[in-house]
């Protein structure tokens, strides 16, 4: 059951919206999460924590339990099927996470949710939110059931499609184009592929992301022209055959599970309208490339939950700096698609500045770092 009243409404309980309510326990506030699923999934787009993140996450409580669950991969490397073309080395980031965390977000939901109940807080479900009243006083909360919540506070943290977001009237710009279509799964695979780094394969057709995971499947993701509505392994496996290895290709075995979506690169106008908070996806979406996503969204998380723990002039301040940090990430992430696929007269270009690059060691470092996610200030 809801409550009737409470000072801060975080809706939806993905990543995002539970590091901001485990950020708020830690500074002795409750919040009242709700999500309008009535069990989480358990499959999953990101599949990868950073060094900047887990030092973020440090701050909560988390990263400890994450670096125990997932695989540490030292290591990133670009290829062109069978050429590596750049290899950045994890292990000399400055951290006390010098690797990239390989952890399905399933399984990061789980170590959230599990610091949430520690701490006292849980998951209210199955809640949809239908409607949103806002006033100088904050704001009341219409869900589908009939019930209402009054909040000072309101946390839109409910992904691309926030319901939050559309409420509140706050817009969110980008092109009206259908957006970039990809393939996702977990697959058992054949590989001579190493077992501890992301590969990055750029090809003509698009980028492909080949991610070991710790149970033993690997996640794959990749651009397609229009993908499948329900996609098989042969998918997969023409995927590997058209921009992996060639020498010693990859062979596909099962596939765990798979899906496909969209991405718009955009961003909300504003990350606060009165009484309205936005977080994570609800905030900005983007290609997965570099694998920015839930990991820009969880530091959005904790910088909320300090900012509301410190009062209205810091939200002020999370909503000035946050979106600019969301247009670097943009940027960020539209350019590694770009480099990806590259037409076939710059690719050669294309493959010795990468090259160049992975040999000189600050070069190597800043895009190691920047692919870390360390932001100006961390704690």
């Amino acid at each position: 059951m809801l409550p009737e009243s409470t000072d801060v409404l975080v809706v939806g309980a993905g990543p995002t919206g539970l590091a901001v309510a485990v950020a708020l326990a830690g500074h002795g506030m409750t919040a009242t999460v709700v999500d309008r699923l009535a069990e989480p999934p358990v499959t999953s787009r990101a599949a990868v924590v950073h060094a900047g993140t887990l030092e973020v996450l440090d701050r909560i409580g988390v990263a400890a339990p994450l670096a125990a669950r997932g695989l540490h991969s030292t290591r990133f490397t670009v290829r062109d099927r069978d050429r590596v073309l750049a290899a950045v080395p994890f292990d000399r980031l400055p951290s006390r996470y010098p690797y990239a965390l390989l952890i399905s977000q399933a399984e990061t939901e789980v170590v959230l949710t599990d610091r949430l109940t520690a701490l006292g807080g849980r998951v209210r479900r199955p809640y949809e939110l239908t409607g949103l009243d806002l006033d100088d006083g904050g704001a009341t909360a219409r869900f589908a059931d009939g019930g209402t919540v009054r909040a000072r506070w309101v946390v839109g943290a409910d992904g691309m499609h926030s319901r939050v977001r559309e409420l509140a009237g706050i817009g969110f710009g980008g092109p009206a184009d259908p957006g970039e279509s990809f393939l996702l799964a977990d697959v058992r695979v054949d590989s001579t592929l190493p077992r501890d780094q992301v590969t990055l394969f750029l090809s003509r057709q698009g980028p492909l992301i080949w991610a070991p995971l710790p149970d033993g499947t690997v996640r794959l993701v990749a651009t397609v022209t229009d993908a499948p509505r329900e996609p098989q392994a042969r998918h997969f496996q023409a995927l590997l055959d058209e921009r992996g290895p060639v020498r010693r290709p990859d062979r596909v075995l099962d596939v765990a599970w798979a899906s496909r979506f969209r991405i718009h690169h955009r961003i909300a106008d504003t990350y606060r309208s009165g009484p309205v908070l936005l977080a994570g996806d609800a905030a900005h979406v983007h290609s997965p490339a570099g694998g920015q996503g839930m990991n820009l969204g969880l530091r959005d998380a904790v910088a909320l939950g300090d900012a509301l723990a410190a009062g209205p002039e810091a939200l002020d301040a999370y909503a000035a700096e946050r979106r600019p940090r969301a247009e670097e990430v943009l940027g960020f992430a539209a350019g590694l698609t770009r480099l990806a696929a590259a037409p076939p007269a710059v690719r050669p270009l294309r493959n010795l500045l990468l090259r160049v690059v992975s040999a000189l060691p600050p070069a190597r470092q800043r895009l190691a770092v920047r692919l870390a996610g360390f932001e100006p200030g961390r704690g």
